[in-house]
């Protein structure tokens, strides 16, 4: 009978069995206090000897080499790898040797975590280390953790590399590929900066509703469940606009949320069905002021994270110290184009786009059609920070025509290496014209255009 068990797993598992019957328990329910980490020794070792004679460090064994009565480990915690050395004889004073001969070297495994107590040395090929005095086996692991190759240079040649597995098992990715924490690292610095830029403004956190009664805000397909006891239909948001926009007219100068959004649509590098989003919403203020407070928080998170306003990314040095290039939405397509789309008729644009080898559907409107034109002749050439303001009026039902252009509202989308990260404008609060816009939004809604936004009578 098969087990469906691969045969490393089987040979995890009588590991296991062997040291429950040696009385070790693999998952101790005991704290193991730490006092030390693999980067703070690293870093700091051959400046203050002294302050490493007693220390406990944990992490997961990711190589061994046993050479009899001695062996090395790579042990790998939160903040790097540092190599530990065990001999058997300091490990067991006494004449009871199994720690060391059966526990380590037979029954452990590549993964499972320990926690070690000794003090740091320097090897005679000038490695720092950690010497073993004290061993505790933390957690067995039963799975065995794809082996990353290197050759004698250190680059890697056969390690966890596809990209699906990879993003399906981020833990194994982290774990075999420890480098990517820095992009979750970074992560949470970005936030932090700027969740703290916010309240040195003055601006107030809050949290909207994750479902609601109508989908609205942005131009998407949105989730749909249904409410058992109010017998009603709910949607997972596409954005927190307008609730945001209510805190704003109930009396708060300013507001933001940090949150999750779900867009039922295609999925890509750039597009994925959940996402966070960070939304701000600021009275008295327009889209001119919203670029320039832009430019001062991004700075202050390049400068947090980098320690410059100038970052390196791939081949390219973004300079994120303002002002950013500024150009129209008409230019920028010119620019990158030579046509001219700004009079153009809804056919004129369906003829330009086939002209460009860009696809089109009978649902698209005119704002759809210039949107598609952007995205496939223009994004990718936005390297360094960009604003692309002035979007004809059809392309966003929810910001203020423009003060002097016709046919135009002020908004701004911000792109750095040919993607978009931010998008603004100076808020529409004309609740007749908002009707209207909502109503041309159910005009698109009856052609087909599965995005276009819903009536909100509410807002």
């Amino acid at each position: 009978m098969s087990t469906g068990l691969s045969e490393q797993e089987q040979l995890r598992r009588s590991s296991l069995n062997q040291l429950r019957e040696l009385g070790i328990n693999p998952y101790p329910a005991e704290a193991f206090e730490i006092n030390a980490n693999a980067a703070d020794i690293l870093a700091n070792y051959d400046r203050d000897k002294t302050a490493y004679k007693n220390i406990s460090i944990a992490g997961r064994i990711m190589t061994r080499r046993i050479m009899g009565s001695a062996s090395f480990v790579e042990l790998q915690d939160s903040t790097g790898r540092i190599q530990v050395y065990l001999k058997r004889d300091d490990l067991c004073p006494e004449e009871d040797k199994t720690l060391y001969n059966t526990v380590f070297k037979k029954l452990m495994d590549l993964g499972d975590f320990i926690g070690i107590k000794g003090y740091v040395f320097t090897t005679q090929t000038g490695e720092i280390s950690v010497h073993v005095t004290e061993l505790t086996l933390l957690s067995k692991s039963l799975k065995p953790l794809p082996i990353v190759k290197r050759d004698e240079e250190g680059n890697i040649y056969d390690g966890f590399t596809d990209p699906e597995l990879r993003y399906r098992q981020r833990y194994v990715d982290l774990t075999v590929n420890p480098g990517f924490k820095q992009i979750f690292i970074n992560r949470s610095k970005v936030i932090n900066t700027m969740r703290a830029y916010f309240d040195d403004q003055g601006w107030m956190e809050v949290e909207t509703p994750i479902l609601q009664p109508i989908h609205g805000g942005a131009a998407a397909r949105p989730f749909a469940t249904h409410h058992n006891t109010l017998d009603m239909p709910l949607y997972l948001r596409i954005a927190n606009e307008l609730y945001l926009k209510r805190l704003i007219v109930a009396g708060f100068d300013g507001v933001y949320e940090f949150g999750k959004m779900f867009r039922n649509e295609g999925m890509d590098r750039t597009h994925n069905p959940e996402y966070t989003s960070m939304e701000i919403y600021v009275a008295y203020k327009d889209y001119i002021w919203m670029m320039a407070m832009v430019e001062e928080c991004f700075e202050k998170i390049a400068v947090t994270i980098h320690g410059s306003p100038v970052v390196q990314v791939g081949e390219h040095q973004i300079n994120f110290e303002g002002p950013y290039e500024k150009l129209t939405m008409y230019e920028s397509i010119q620019k990158y184009t030579g046509i001219d789309v700004s009079a153009m008729t809804e056919d004129e644009l369906k003829e330009t786009c086939k002209g460009l080898n860009i696809e089109i559907d009978s649902t698209m409107g005119r704002g759809k059609l210039i949107d598609e034109i952007f995205s496939e002749k223009v994004e990718a050439n936005l390297i360094q920070p960009t604003y692309i303001t002035d979007y004809p009026l059809e392309m966003t039902p929810l910001a203020k025509k423009h003060r002097s252009k016709e046919g135009l509202v002020e908004r701004f989308e911000l792109f750095v290496l040919g993607k978009e990260i931010g998008n603004a404008y100076s808020e529409l609060n004309d609740p007749i014209d908002q009707r209207e816009r909502f109503e041309d939004q159910l005009k698109l809604a009856a052609r087909g255009d599965h995005e276009a936004m819903a009536m909100d009578y509410d807002f």
